[in-house]
């Protein structure tokens, strides 16, 4: 076999640039690459020897394939398949062999020119076939060309390529299947569909029209832009065609599932009026700003490279080290039954070993480039296909491709410095890890909107904990808008990008009635807090350690309700030390300065996991090993946890409480366990030790637990999921997740009474800054509220102006009512107007 292949131009003409075609199915290489002649005479050449494998029934159009399976596509003018065949005449047939500069098509250039859009004539490679384009000869738009000049040069496949072999043939089966899939051929499905062949070992291709692509190849799936309706023809080879042919017909002719990424889209939040997008509060507040899209920073990358064959060998090795992180996080979600998780990394291992990629980025290797900046250049043209395909499912993938692009890239260079975000701007994201959060919020934005996210995730926590405002699964209507100003109402979960005068203004003037509130309730929040009604109720805060526990003393608390130990555990390769352990929880307590300050110990597990920590994989993590139950699996893990605690000082001041108790058996366990621990370390004088309640079985069995626990704390998320029966982390179930569902109030109330003259009851979870649940919460008898230290200030404030008595009248009601709605507008009717800034 030839180790190049000359591409001759079909026809006398003028050169154009492919992306100077106006037409977005050839500019934006949804088709391949190629170039594109703007033709003076009346025939097209074959640009190469080979074998006709189609003809355009319309005779516009004609495909080839060369001896070493490079297949071209000939394509005359633009829309000429509106032509049905006037003007044109085909000059070949399907299977015939041609040599180059055979005439293939003959047309009539008047009559093409006034009917068509234009008689432009792309020249496309549809399929490379592991073949490289390394130069374009005459590749400048304008140039003159004869018929028969060499206008592009491809190079062959080496021997060994880095990707996926086809597998070994034998018998073939075809079949004809509609597409279901309502967001038609998008990159899960896609990925799925590639799995099936490997799964199966067998060649599988699907035909559509005039385009033939194999499985293997993740981009061209999805290039092929079928959508909801269409007829495909798969075509297996292989000793289990039939099995992949099942297979994949139930993958593609069944309606899918909601996709977590378009599910957000869907949510009914705030009723958004005209020109406003609505989401979920994860961090309220107000804001008036510029909108900025947050892009995360690429990793530095050199932008040539010295010798192509190094190029190539460090591309290999950096895809083969990504491809195996992906591969331990994939088993890992499948061990944890996190399929939505586990979908998404089988998505990034195939974009990761789509061979087009892989051609592409060594197409820009051979072009002089570093392996780093061809990963980037391929992926930035791979993205701006999908992109240009119009759909909205595809084009969210884009986020997919550009963290896989990350990943490779980062083993090629060094890492990058955060992304500058200019100081009150309202910064727009698909979404964010913690890091980059807590990176963000030190160059103070406004306010943040997430077209993903929930309102309890830890990127929603660090928004509240740092004052930001925040709306969360926004979907992905936000990636598009566009403001010089625009106002965010993270109370009502709106934002208007672009606003009138009159909304700016009396935005501006709520903005400032906030300030003069929060003002005023600074200057008295560390004040002891007590009720219209004469009940004194302590608010504290909820952190991630020392940092959050100076912030939370600032403000006013009146100790740490729940500092959260996970967050030392997570986004690190290894469990922390006991030293580190203990330096950030001295840190909290010194910053307090003897108030209380109670650790939750760790609690891990459902949607909080970690690498180095393997769980069993169980149908449903959030009712698997989590919280406490880690101790039968982990004991040395959570004893390094407990050796950090008891020597703190001053201990009188330290709480330890335990995650996911479900009776008082484990209580009594873990307290036997402490009590060893101290012995061995010589502490005679242990700290007090509470419990969460988070699981129906703790709520209603609160009076045995509180005769043996010195303090409960309601983590009102969990309690909600649990008694609702509804995934916290499901995007699509948000809206109904609510505290002031009757039945979660109810098991609140239960605690309540059981507790009573045993020990106080206390609430860490979202509920308790919520402006209408906190004042349930303290009206059913709730001794301790634990909010975000920016919001400690303002609750302080609303309970002094509560009469909980008077609402405690009202509740067994209200406990009887249907939902949370109607609970929700009789506590905001009763208060009649916001009770927290």
């Amino acid at each position: 076999m030839a180790s190049s292949l000359d591409i001759l131009a079909p026809v006398d003409g003028v050169l154009v640039a492919l992306d100077a075609v106006p037409d977005p199915v050839f500019a934006e290489g949804t088709l391949g690459e190629g170039l594109a002649i703007d033709p003076l005479g009346g025939t097209l050449h074959a640009p190469c020897d080979g074998e006709i494998v189609h003809c355009a029934r319309t005779a516009h159009a004609v495909t080839l394939r060369s001896a070493g399976g490079v297949e071209l596509l000939v394509h005359l003018g633009l829309d000429t398949v509106n032509l049905e065949g006037a003007g044109l005449e085909l000059l070949v047939e399907a299977g015939q062999w041609v040599e180059a500069g055979a005439p293939l098509l003959r047309f009539d250039a008047d009559q093409v020119a006034q009917q068509a859009m234009s008689l432009i004539t792309p020249l496309i490679i549809a399929e490379p076939a592991g073949w490289r384009l390394t130069s374009r000869d005459a590749q400048r738009s304008g140039d003159s060309v004869r018929r028969g000049e060499a206008i592009m040069r491809l190079e062959a496949p080496l021997e060994t390529t880095g990707v996926d072999t086809p597998a070994a043939s034998g018998p073939q089966a075809t079949r004809e299947v509609t597409l279901g899939l309502a967001a038609g051929l998008h990159a899960r499905p896609a990925a799925r569909l590639r799995a099936i062949a490997h799964e199966q070992n067998v060649e599988l291709e699907l035909v559509h029209g005039e385009t033939h692509f194999e499985a293997r190849s993740l981009s061209r799936l999805m290039n092929m832009g079928l959508v909801e309706g269409d007829r495909v023809t798969l075509i297996a080879r292989g000793e289990r065609a039939t099995a992949a042919l099942d297979a994949a017909e139930r993958l593609l002719s069944e309606a899918e599932a909601n996709d977590p990424a378009s599910s957000a889209t869907e949510l009914p939040t705030a009723e958004a009026g005209a020109g406003q997008l609505a989401g979920l509060v994860a961090s309220q507040g107000l804001a008036v700003g510029p909108l900025h899209h947050y892009v995360a920073a690429l990793p530095t990358v050199p932008q040539a490279g010295d010798d192509p064959a190094r190029e190539r060998v460090a591309l290999g090795e950096a895809l083969e080290s990504v491809g195996h992180s992906l591969k331990t996080a994939l088993a890992q979600a499948k061990r944890s039954a996190r399929s939505s998780e586990a979908e998404i990394l089988e998505a990034h291992l195939a974009w990761l070993d789509d061979p087009a990629l892989r051609e592409a980025a060594e197409g820009y290797i051979d072009s002089g480039r570093s392996a780093g900046q061809a990963w980037k250049d391929a992926l930035d043209d791979e993205a701006a296909r999908l992109q240009a395909t119009g759909n909205k499912l595809l084009a969210a993938r884009v986020a997919d491709l550009r963290d896989l692009q990350r990943q490779v890239m980062a083993c090629l260079g060094s890492a990058p410095s955060a992304p500058e975000v200019p100081a009150d701007a309202i910064v727009i994201a698909d979404d964010l890890t913690p890091s980059e959060l807590t990176a963000l919020a030190a160059q103070h934005p406004a306010g943040i909107c997430l077209m993903a996210g929930g309102t309890t995730s830890h990127v929603a926590i660090l928004a509240r904990a740092r004052g930001v405002p925040c709306l969360v699964a926004m979907g992905a209507a936000l990636e598009s808008v566009e403001g010089e100003l625009a106002i965010l109402d993270a109370e009502r979960g709106l934002l208007e990008p672009q606003p009138d005068s009159a909304s700016l203004e009396a935005m501006r003037t709520r903005i400032a009635e906030r300030e003069q509130a929060r003002g005023a309730a600074r200057a008295s929040a560390s004040q002891p807090t007590t009720t219209r009604d004469g009940r004194t109720i302590e608010v504290c805060a909820n952190v991630a350690g020392g940092a959050e526990a100076l912030i939370a003393a600032q403000e006013g608390a009146d100790g740490i309700g729940l500092l959260r130990s996970e967050f030392l555990f997570l986004e690190r390769d290894s469990a922390p030390s006991v030293d580190e352990q203990r330096g950030e929880y001295q840190a909290a307590l010194d910053a307090l300065g003897g108030k209380p300050v109670i650790v939750r110990t760790l609690d891990i597990g459902a949607d909080k996991q970690l690498d180095y920590l393997p769980l069993p994989s169980v149908a449903n993590p959030a009712l698997g090993v989590r919280g406490i139950r880690l101790w039968a699996s982990h004991t040395e893990l959570l004893n390094s946890q407990l050796r950090a605690l008891l020597t703190l000082e001053p201990l009188d001041a330290l709480r330890i409480m335990l995650p996911m108790v479900s009776g008082v058996g484990e209580l009594r366990a873990l307290r036997q366990r402490l009590e060893t621990l101290a012995g061995e370390l010589g502490v005679s004088r242990l700290p007090q030790l509470g419990v969460m309640i988070e699981v129906p079985s703790a709520a209603l069995c609160a009076a045995s637990l509180a005769a043996e626990a010195d303090f409960l704390s309601i983590g009102t998320n969990d309690l909600t999921q649990y008694t609702l029966a509804m995934d916290r982390e499901d995007p699509g179930l948000a809206a109904q997740l609510d505290v002031l569902h009757p039945a979660v109030l109810r098991l609140i109330k239960a605690t309540v009474e059981g507790a009573a003259g045993r020990c106080p009851v206390g609430v860490c979870g979202a509920a308790a800054g919520d402006p209408l649940a906190l004042a349930v919460l303290v009206a059913l008898g709730v001794d301790e509220l634990s909010v975000e230290p920016s919001r400690v200030p303002a609750v302080k404030a609303a309970l002094r102006e509560l009469d909980a008595a008077a609402l405690a009248e009202k509740l067994p009601t209200w406990l009887e009512l249907d939902d949370a709605t109607a609970v929700r507008e009789r506590v905001k009717t009763w208060l009649e107007v916001p009770v927290v800034a």
